[in-house]
């Protein structure tokens, strides 16, 4: 809702400005300058990006429009998760998890927490997190070591769309000065038809300079930072479950894992230390 209302804002003021200035709107609707600016934008994005982060640049855009980011009841339902399944660990083996990991979708602790279980990404790195501690093939030390370098890799990958995306928005005021020049080009075979049509066709040129640089400053660009920002909520999410697994695995008590967990936080999404105390006292006593 806020990014709709950031869009609205731009329109405005941009709209309303040169409106009061005595512009018509109407005079900056030339579909051609459109045609060539967003044609090429979307040519050079196929160019310069592979098929996959095309659509993950699709699939942020829309999580970014939806405002689908995680919100501190996320994180408290998640820290809620993580100590149900150490207490459980603890009580009755780190055997008693493998029910729970093997299959998610069908444990009855993982379904009281749906938002982690909507969260397919999430879901996998904890869950790849607490294999190892269950069969017991690496050391406890080493984990976190392992849960790191699989969290740099989504780190990575979860900035391409955010560098494609960047690409095109310092491309975009270029692309619109290539527009502009097409469209003097086109004014220059015109000039024997008098002022007139002259003025009109220098006015689209110009149209063009200016959709290029609105587009890319606008909306490409301040897009682009909406999505590094929910990328950066994702990973906080990601190093709780870092934080927590790998506390529990080198034998930290449930509660001391999670508040391990909860410290690594961003103080806007944080829980409280005794709200979430308070909230945990009576979990993990059964399955």
């Amino acid at each position: 809702m806020l990014i709709l209302i950031g869009v609205f804002i731009v329109f405005a003021a941009t709209i309303g400005g040169f409106m009061m200035a005595g512009g018509h709107p109407g005079v900056l609707l030339h579909l051609s300058e459109f045609v060539v600016i967003l044609g090429i934008a979307l040519g050079v994005l196929v160019i310069a990006t592979p098929m996959h982060v095309m659509m993950e640049i699709i699939h942020k855009t829309k999580d970014a429009l939806a405002g689908k980011t995680p919100v501190k009841k996320d994180f408290f339902e998640l820290l809620k998760l993580l100590y149900e399944l150490f207490m459980t660990g603890r009580r009755n083996g780190l055997i008693a998890l493998e029910e729970h990991v093997m299959d998610p979708s069908k444990s009855a602790l993982f379904q009281r927490y749906p938002s982690v279980l909507a969260h397919h990404e999430r879901l996998h790195f904890l869950i790849n997190g607490l294999k190892p501690v269950i069969d017991g093939k690496i050391k406890p030390d080493q984990l976190e070591d392992l849960m790191a370098a699989e969290l740099k890799a989504k780190e990575l990958e979860m900035d391409h769309p955010v560098h494609a995306m960047q690409m095109i928005g310092d491309s975009l005021p270029a692309i619109g000065i290539v527009a502009a020049v097409l469209g003097i080009i086109n004014t220059m075979s015109a000039i024997a038809e008098g002022p007139e049509v002259v003025g009109e066709k220098v006015a689209a040129a110009l149209t063009g300079t200016l959709l290029g640089i609105f587009v890319a400053y606008g909306f490409v660009n301040p897009l682009a930072g909406r999505i590094r920002s929910n990328n950066a909520s994702d990973m906080l999410c990601f190093n709780c479950i870092m934080h927590a697994v790998a506390g529990f695995a080198k034998g930290l008590a449930p509660l001391t894992a999670i508040e391990v967990a909860r410290r690594s936080l961003d103080g806007s999404v944080q829980p409280g230390a005794d709200e979430l105390e308070a909230a945990v006292k009576g979990l993990g006593t059964g399955k």
